[in-house]
């Protein structure tokens, strides 16, 4: 099918509405039908079109220069192999769900194309999943690494449901013991049976900062002797921990929320939370500030992780009007 290059896209004439018409390629227009330079080249590649001038390395050399195009072309030949229909925007690309096509379908997929070693700009990611979420579409990262090969990561907000919580008694006694804290007796065993702390040994129990923290806000313990307040004490693990502030917020909420956060050091998260027990963990949580930016690299291999343990993989991003859960998983198309 013969077709002419405009310095943008590539269009055919009035014979190039099958194309459109039997595989949703284009959009249609007065003279015939308007290609993409992705669609453009995956045709030509196919042999089903030849732009006037050009062969496949000479219309792919046109836009070699264009940023992320060959990343996008890749995606885009990936998506349509695997029997979709797709066309740009309003991300990089739309696909449709399996079987319909543009004019007798809707859209499933809303997909942004990453390189490997790009940045997660955690407040834009924020802004394109609830755009995606208004619309009622799936919102996908398809990364590219330096060896051409896909995976594709299924990016949705998470919304924790609350669950009973049964309140402790007020006014126990604590020791600070550098960034941690001590109880000690019968108190102990009364914050053990809610999964707060580790023992020390049988009379004693150790508490973590963001334990401390949380426990002192809500009353439930107080300094022995106070020589200690709750800012000194504060400032003395901040110094200690950079993160303190937004893990002290995330852990916060999700005790509030009836959940069981713990350390996820070994899994190289801020917790590993257990929701309906506590006998196994649901998800992997890392709390990072507003603005945030993370490499997509340090992202999968978050992701394998915590598919590896059986567990949810989420970022809690701290903003001022509350926490934004992301919930990141590889996934198939």
């Amino acid at each position: 099918m013969k077709a002419t290059f405009d310095g943008t896209m590539i269009h055919t004439g009035q014979d190039g509405l099958s194309l459109y018409d039997q595989g949703g390629y284009g959009r249609p227009e007065e003279s015939g039908l308007g290609l993409s330079p992705e669609e453009a080249l995956y045709l030509l590649q196919r042999g089903k079109l030849e732009p006037e001038g050009f062969d496949f390395d000479s219309l792919l050399m046109q836009f070699a220069d264009t940023h992320n195009f060959l990343r996008s072309f890749i995606v885009y030949r990936d998506i349509r192999e695997r029997g979709y229909a797709v066309q740009t925007g309003p991300h990089d690309f739309r696909v449709f769900r399996r079987g319909q096509r543009p004019g007798k379908g809707t859209t499933q997929y809303l997909i942004r194309v990453l390189s490997e070693r790009d940045p997660i700009v955690f407040s834009a990611l924020i802004r394109e999943v609830g755009t995606a979420e208004n619309m009622r579409k799936n919102y996908v990262l398809a990364v590219v690494d330096d060896e051409e090969e896909l995976t594709y990561y299924d990016i949705r907000f998470h919304r924790p449901k609350p669950r009973e919580v049964t309140p402790l008694g007020k006014g126990i006694v604590a020791t600070p013991i550098g960034a941690s804290a001590m109880v000690t007796g019968e108190s102990g065993s009364a914050l053990e049976t809610q999964w707060f702390g580790t023992r020390l040994d049988p009379n004693r129990l150790l508490l973590s900062p963001p334990e401390v923290l949380f426990l002192l806000d809500q009353e439930i313990i107080g300094f022995s002797g106070g020589s200690v307040d709750r800012d000194q004490y504060n400032r003395s693990a901040l110094a200690a921990d950079s993160e303190l502030n937004e893990k002290l917020i995330v852990y916060s909420a999700l005790r509030t929320l009836g959940y069981t956060p713990r350390t996820g050091y070994k899994f190289g998260h801020h917790f590993r939370v257990y929701t309906e027990s506590n006998s196994h963990s649901e998800m992997l949580v890392h709390a990072i500030p507003e603005g945030s930016e993370i490499a997509i690299s340090t992202i999968s291999r978050s992701v394998r992780m915590a598919h590896s343990v059986k567990k949810k993989m989420l970022f809690a991003c701290v903003q001022s009007e509350g926490i934004v859960y992301i919930e990141f998983a590889r996934m198939k198309l």
